[in-house]
């Protein structure tokens, strides 16, 4: 069966996430719409993971399967001619028939965008925390998130997953001028989960939320409001879906560069 692997980038801030939705909009919908515009016989459309709703990607990835054979780039261009502007097919490419973009990925990357400063231009795309941020405070916090955790407390309806046990690869927290980057890398995360470890970082970078209670949060030792401390999903962004034999990641990078103020 020919089976190819899509490679999407969207603007999340109008969509109900990636999945099909009976009574919402969401990416996968829209692209649906678009294969069937373009006349495509599809088997089976699959993304590597849902995005909540808000939630952007710079590099969504999906597997495609259809009846017959087409040509990559035609197909390619054919569904950004129809799909939404703000969602944008970045590549179209044969793929072994057994590919699974969800199954066969071995890691996730996303970022998470803090903005230290009122933006006119890139509010859709960060959140902006008005209190100063300790970083080097956010950081320490970061590397205990590193390893083999259960993250239940961090999870929506955690009764609903098979299991909330999560390695986390890696937590990284950089600032890029008036941006603190939180990154997040494992094989898979928990609904709501980048967004409330989010959250809990900002709160230990305000003083709000001591280092030690987050180690003790993380190992289950004490319960906290962590639900009332999901940040927005304005920031968050998939930033890429990792398999087996590509390129690691390189550094965090913003994905809407936002300069200090002037002086």
């Amino acid at each position: 069966m020919p089976t190819y692997r899509l490679t999407l980038e969207y603007d999340g801030t109008r969509y109900h996430g990636w999945q099909v939705q009976q009574n919402a909009r969401s990416v996968a919908g829209e692209l649906h719409r678009a294969l069937h515009q373009a006349g495509i016989d599809v088997v089976e459309l699959g993304g590597s993971g849902r995005t909540d709703s808000g939630v952007h990607a710079l590099a969504q990835v999906a597997h495609l399967r259809l009846r017959k054979r087409v040509d990559p780039e035609r197909l390619r261009r054919a569904l950004d001619d129809d799909l939404p502007p703000d969602i944008h097919v970045l590549a179209v490419k044969p793929a072994a028939e057994r590919f699974h973009a969800r199954h066969d990925a071995v890691a996730r990357s996303y970022v998470y965008q803090i903005a230290t400063r009122r933006t006119a231009f890139a509010k859709r795309f960060v959140w902006w925390v008005r209190e100063p941020l300790d970083v080097e405070r956010m950081r320490e916090a970061a590397g205990l998130l590193v390893g083999r955790h259960d993250y239940r407390a961090f999870c929506e309806r955690p009764h609903e997953q098979s299991s909330t046990i999560v390695v986390v690869e890696g937590a990284e927290v950089v600032v890029v001028d008036a941006l603190v980057l939180v990154r997040l890398v494992a094989s898979h995360f928990l609904w709501k989960m980048v967004r409330r470890l989010v959250g809990a970082l900002v709160r230990v970078g305000t003083g709000e939320l001591a280092t030690g209670d987050l180690r003790a949060l993380v190992a289950g030792e004490i319960e906290l409001p962590v639900a009332t401390w999901t940040a927005p999903p304005s920031g968050l962004f998939l930033e890429r879906v990792l398999y087996a034999g590509e390129a690691p990641l390189g550094p965090p990078r913003p994905v809407t560069p936002l300069a200090l103020p002037p002086g």
